[in-house]
């Protein structure tokens, strides 16, 4: 039975990173393209000094296309980097009046124009609001000293750049609470499904001889009597271990903003040469005996290796539990129907019956071979499985796989 770990990285900031990196290309193409083809308010040049503008646009644009790969990814993106972006944004910011002194006059785009709005939000996608508000801030500062006297427009600009980024950054912290919360979750499923798998096999092998050596120990009596009491405790000791398990911690990747880091566990039992399908029937037919009517369909009933060999084990706890709970003397049938759209295996005993409320007490007590061996099977590939039972008339467990979901089976689920 081969075991392999699955590490599956949960981010919803990557496509954020991707939308940034397409921002920072097209404002900065734009900040040029103003800068060239734009007319002041009077329709001139918009540049006094036309020569600081231009060294500056040029190094903007080359400082924009060589830091492409650092807003890639958080990991990528360092506070070394945002304080330099920071830097590279303000300057420009700054050299606005120099490049045009009329700038402080009429409200007018600054040298980076929005691509300041990049850096700013690069702060917020990596640190969370708290950070955007830290640049937004001195965004905010160096537009007002450009301007010299605020005005209104001014004013409308910087807060729109503050909120946008502030809000963008709790978005962001909301989306890395969820992804850890989900994270947990997913490893979780994965623990707990493991754990049942366990619990079902040692219920149908230890557990089952626990049982039997305290029942004969007690029947034969002296020192079997004490094995059997040995046994017995043994026996209640591994219920409960495998009924409770411990489900190991979350890990996350070193950098938070990463998003979180799912670790499975995936059972691969079938082989290549088990890919073909199974024929059910063959499998259920060492279960005939003097005790035991199968009945089955006159063509094979095929499904994937994996499903049928989880329902046969189905059927095998089944009769286990006719030859434990309803005496040795039950008759048990196995009635196999291969319907188009499921499969449906019935075993059915003329014993006494279940009391109501007994498997729920049973389950509570640890004894989990309804719930895990029977029920845990048939929902890890897809299938249902209902117990009947009236006290005085036997009875009767169904069971029904979906021809539809089998292809999925036990072999795409996370253990």
């Amino acid at each position: 039975m081969a075991k392999r770990e699955r590490v599956v990285r949960m981010s919803v900031e990557q496509p954020l990173w991707r939308a940034l990196t397409g921002y920072r290309v097209l404002t900065m193409i734009y900040a040029v393209l103003l800068a060239v083809f734009g007319k002041d308010h009077l329709g001139r040049q918009p540049f006094e000094r036309p020569w600081v503008a231009f060294a500056y646009l040029a190094f903007l644009a080359v400082w924009t296309l060589a830091t492409l790969p650092k807003v890639r990814s958080a990991a990528s993106c360092t506070k070394r980097f945002l304080g330099a972006d920071l830097v590279v944004a303000l300057t420009g910011i700054m050299l606005t009046p120099v490049a045009d002194v009329h700038s402080q006059t009429f409200d007018g785009p600054t040298l980076p124009s929005i691509w300041t709005a990049g850096a700013v939000l690069a702060f917020a996608i990596k640190g969370g609001w708290r950070w955007a508000a830290f640049a937004s801030t001195f965004v905010a500062a160096a537009n007002i000293i450009q301007r010299g006297e605020p005005s209104r427009d001014t004013f409308h600009n910087v807060l729109l750049v503050w909120v946008a980024s502030i809000a963008i950054g709790y978005v962001v912290e909301v989306a890395r609470a969820s992804e850890r919360t989900l994270a947990r979750a997913l490893e979780i499923e994965a623990a707990t499904r493991e754990r049942e798998r366990l619990a079902r096999d040692i219920h149908d092998s230890v557990l089952q001889v626990l049982a039997m050596v305290q029942r004969r120990g007690t029947a034969i009596g002296g020192e079997a009597a004490e094995l059997g009491r040995l046994a017995g405790e043994q026996e209640v000791a591994l219920r409960t271990l495998v009924s409770s398990g411990l489900v190991p911690p979350t890990r996350v990747s070193e950098d938070a903003a990463e998003g979180a880091v799912v670790r499975t566990v995936e059972v691969d039992e079938e082989s290549p040469g088990e890919e073909a399908a199974c024929d059910l029937r063959t499998l259920l037919a060492p279960h005939a005996g003097s005790r035991t009517s199968f009945a089955e369909p006159g063509a094979p009933v095929l499904l994937p290796a994996p499903a049928a060999r989880e329902l046969a084990a189905a059927v095998s706890a089944a009769l286990d539990n006719v030859r434990v709970h309803a005496g040795e003397g039950a008759q048990a049938w196995i009635l196999v129907e291969d319907e188009p759209g499921e499969v449906i295996v019935t075993v059915r005993d003329d014993g006494p019956g279940i009391p109501e409320g007994r498997l729920a007490q049973a389950e509570g007590e640890g004894r989990m071979g309804v719930a895990l061996s029977i029920r845990g099977r048939l929902r890890d590939i897809g299938g249902t499985a209902e117990v009947i039972s009236v006290p005085g008339q036997g009875t009767e467990v169904e069971l029904k796989v979906p021809k539809a979901q089998v292809s999925r089976g036990k072999a795409g689920s996370a253990r």
